[in-house]
């Protein structure tokens, strides 16, 4: 039994797969925001079970009650959206990551961009860095053959990096195995920093349309990017101890270096313990 139910277009030509699942690799919700924007307003053509795919103990429905009376029911899901950007079918493939069956969904999903035609996957992700909000968000790209990254996104980081895999990571394996094209754009996120982070939701959704070149607006987002730059900013002048630390992380972007790994997970476990418990709540960073 598959996990999925497909209503195909009839007039799909070879579109392009967009996808982004919220959890292990969407820091600051900045994938699944982005993609979300670009499927607004598409048709829905796959749906996928969740009674098959999701834990309902660890991702519960959301109940909505109204004046004591329960009035609504909301169920996690995960679906391909269809949309036609100056012309060019895109499929989005957005929604909660799967508590189950990923080697299932893996597999279905080879065989969805083997029926439904499509030409190239991208894959969006976002990640916590020691990287300062006062700078442009950095984007790291992944690629499946030397070339295919656009907009001047380079692949990295170098070297062998074993990192707890994602589902969205587990389905980008499996497709470009199978011989489809397959690149991923991953925004990094200031690491002290919790909540939503529109500025990278922004750029995430910039390097999908200077991929496919197309244009999606994204000045609501670019808006309440600006309103968070500004409380962040407020929150850093308020308090010394961050204030340093931030403009550290200044200097090392500048300077176009970084510590060695061993000493920048130190700085950023020490950061942490002395400021963790402060940050992202009552105005400070967030």
């Amino acid at each position: 039994m598959t996990l999925y139910e497909l209503t195909k277009p009839k007039d799909l030509d070879a579109p392009t797969l967009v996808a982004a699942l919220d959890g292990w690799v969407d820091a600051g919700s900045a994938a699944t925001t982005a993609a979300a924007r670009l499927a607004e307003g598409g048709e829905v053509v796959v749906t996928f079970d969740p009674d098959a795919l999701f834990d309902y103990r660890s991702r519960r429905p959301t109940l909505e009650i109204v004046d004591g009376r329960p009035a609504k029911l909301t169920w996690p899901e995960l679906t391909i959206r269809r949309i036609r950007p100056a012309g060019r079918d895109v499929l989005v493939l957005t929604g909660a990551e799967p508590d189950d069956r990923w080697r299932q969904l893996a597999a279905e999903m080879v065989e969805l961009t083997q029926r439904l035609g499509v030409s190239q996957l991208i894959s969006l992700g976002a990640i916590p860095a020691a990287v300062p909000h006062t700078r442009p968000v950095p984007i790291l790209g992944t690629e499946s053959a030397a070339g295919l990254l656009r907009a001047s996104v380079q692949p990295g980081p170098r070297g062998t990096l074993r990192v707890p895999s994602a589902a969205i990571s587990v389905i980008d394996y499996e497709i470009s195995r199978a011989g489809v094209p397959s690149v991923g754009y991953f925004a990094q996120i200031p690491h002290y920093v919790s909540g939503p982070y529109p500025a990278a939701a922004v750029e995430l959704l910039k390097a999908v349309c200077r991929h496919l070149d197309v244009e999606v607006s994204s000045d609501a987002l670019a808006g309440e990017a600006k309103q968070m730059s500004k409380r962040l900013d407020a929150a850093a002048a308020a308090d010394e101890t961050t204030r340093t630390y931030v403009e550290r992380l200044e200097s090392m972007v500048d300077e176009a270096r970084l510590p060695s790994g061993e000493d920048l997970i130190g700085e950023i476990e020490k950061f942490l313990r002395d400021r963790g418990s402060d940050l992202g709540r009552g105005g400070r960073l967030n």
